[in-house]
């Protein structure tokens, strides 16, 4: 099987992504604020429908780093990816049942504003906006880089100037979304790009069923005999076969995706655009359905990709398997390609590239309303809101740039650390203080804060250590090894940090302290867990 695009595909993919970039900019243009009021910016007064705002939220919550690094791991682990997909959806199963409501209830524009309705200060602001930046500057380096990588695998060239330029051009767009179209404008990419990656992934899912006489044992079976392991691939424990303890290191990588993968402020933000509990509540069961939707379309394309290309050669092209859903794609229409199916696979590329142009504004969109309105605004007690709305979108410029030089910088290198950084903080830090703030009377500013540094710390102290930054060949430094805590993640002890810190930091503020914000905790308690009140800060 070779992994060569015809021209064909390529010319008609270079098509696809350029009408893409203009189409989406001029939805940012049309659907942006036209006046000076945050409500519509931050919010896009919450006038999107259950139904939209729900692709909206399944799209920020699938990023291109989803799509591609599930894929991937699917077809070179088999059953670890179908479980790596499943905690995903698990993820955000969980934010609809146990935080949706209290977040859209606390909070207005942003994660800080849900935390510091109970313990108010600039401090917390600060740390929640730092812990932001944390989280999703690494996933939007990724996200960066795997632009380079994928147009130049998709379009056929391999000079790392021609890579470079594309991180920069399409980094200079992303930053165009989030600065011109606010919340209302990423939303409608987001639409736009949850229902072409479902859409065109559906039909090749059911191009790989047919060429299987739609026997999904069949296709298991076939995936199994061209991986290379047998019946492992199809067992647990495969992607962590490598280390000392298998079993525990996979427990802990999923649990780590389950506590902090819904929790990333970039999805939490689409909480606060729902006008009603009963309509974040509709919202989310759309998402939910749309992510349930992708876990089925990435399983059967990934077990796909293994069974008509090959674990080793899927592998040889990329060792972490981010080109696995292409090559999937691409094997599913056979040899013999028709016009209609380069349309159809060009239809794929297109959506891979839009997840990639949407994910990374969603994430742009969330670090610069943080910087605006938690660390800016809250500094100046009367900030006029054309000002804030101005700060809001140098701020995305300010986080853009940074983030498209790192990511001009680490695109050759295995990418995989920061991914899983993110998720380690959203499971270490974000969590435990949402968990806290929403739900334990008790819970005192210094708790807060303890949980906030003391899980960002555990996870930035750790994670160098880990078996993905050195000491293996697929790691960010292959040729080093400083491997002094053989696991994938931080979680087995960042997570129980993270919540231990706020247990602690809360005992040490006293028992004066903490029955003040008991009775704090207990004047808002239905207006929090029951939306019985909506107010401002």
């Amino acid at each position: 099987m070779t992994t060569d695009f015809s021209g064909n595909a390529q010319a008609m993919s270079l098509v696809g992504f350029t009408a893409v970039a203009t189409i989406t900019l001029l939805l940012c243009v049309m659907t942006g604020p036209d006046r000076d009021d945050l409500d519509e910016f931050y919010t896009g007064y919450s006038s999107l429908s259950p139904m939209r705002n729900g692709l909206a939220i399944a799209g920020d919550y699938i990023s291109a780093a989803t799509v591609l690094g599930t894929g991937g791991v699917i077809a070179l682990f088999g059953y670890d990816g179908i479980v790596l997909a499943l905690s995903t959806a698990l993820s955000l199963m969980l934010l609809m049942f146990l935080l949706a409501e209290p977040l859209r209830n606390a909070g207005r524009f942003t994660m800080g504003d849900a935390l510091t309705r109970r313990m108010p200060g600039r401090g917390v602001r600060i740390a929640a906006c730092a812990v932001t930046l944390a989280a999703l500057v690494p996933l939007m380096v990724v996200q960066l880089a795997g632009t380079g990588q994928l147009m130049a695998f998709i379009l056929g060239f391999s000079g790392e100037t021609l890579q470079t330029g594309c991180i920069i051009g399409v980094g200079a767009l992303m930053i165009s979304y989030a600065a011109i179209g606010g919340m209302k404008g990423t939303a409608l990419i987001q639409i736009l790009k949850i229902v072409m990656l479902l859409g065109s992934g559906m039909v090749v899912a059911v191009l790989i069923l047919h060429r299987f006489d739609w026997d999904p044992g069949a296709l298991f079976d076939a995936a199994a005999q061209n991986s290379g392991v047998g019946s492992a691939f199809l067992s647990s424990g495969l992607q962590f076969s490598s280390g000392p303890s298998p079993d525990l290191d996979m427990i802990t990588a999923q649990l780590t995706v389950v506590l902090g993968g819904g929790v990333l402020p970039h999805v939490t933000m689409r909480m606060y655009t729902a006008s009603s509990a009963r309509q974040v509540r509709r919202s989310m069961s759309w998402a939910v359905s749309g992510v349930a939707l992708f876990v089925l379309v990435i399983t059967v394309v990934g077990f796909g990709a293994t069974a008509l290309v090959g674990r080793e050669l899927i592998a040889k092209v990329d060792p972490q398997g981010n080109t696995a859903y292409l090559l999937g794609s691409q094997a599913a229409f056979g040899r013999d390609v028709s016009a209609a199916e380069t349309f159809l696979f060009t239809t794929v590329t297109t959506a891979v590239f839009l997840t990639l142009l949407a994910s990374v504004a969603g994430m742009i969109l969330a670090c610069a309303n943080s910087l605006a309105h938690d660390v800016f605004a809250a500094r100046v007690r009367e900030m006029s809101p054309r000002r804030e709305m101005t700060v809001a979108r140098l701020s995305a410029l300010a986080v853009g740039v940074p983030a498209i030089l790192l990511a001009t910088q680490v695109q050759h290198r295995s990418l995989q650390p920061l991914v899983t950084l993110s998720f380690c903080l959203g499971a270490s830090a974000i969590a435990p203080a949402l968990v806290y703030s929403l739900f334990w009377r008790r819970f005192t500013r210094t708790g807060l804060l303890s949980t906030l540094i003391g899980g960002s710390l555990a996870v930035l102290l750790l994670m160098p250590g880990t078996n993905l930054v050195s000491g293996s060949p697929v790691s960010a430094f292959p040729e080093a090894d400083f491997n002094w805590f053989p696991f994938t993640t931080t979680g087995l002890l960042s997570i129980p940090l993270g919540f231990a810190c706020g247990w602690l930091g809360t005992m040490a503020s006293g028992h004066r302290k903490s029955e003040e914000q008991r009775h704090a905790y207990e004047a808002v308690e239905g207006w929090i867990l029951a939306g019985a009140v909506r107010r401002d800060p």
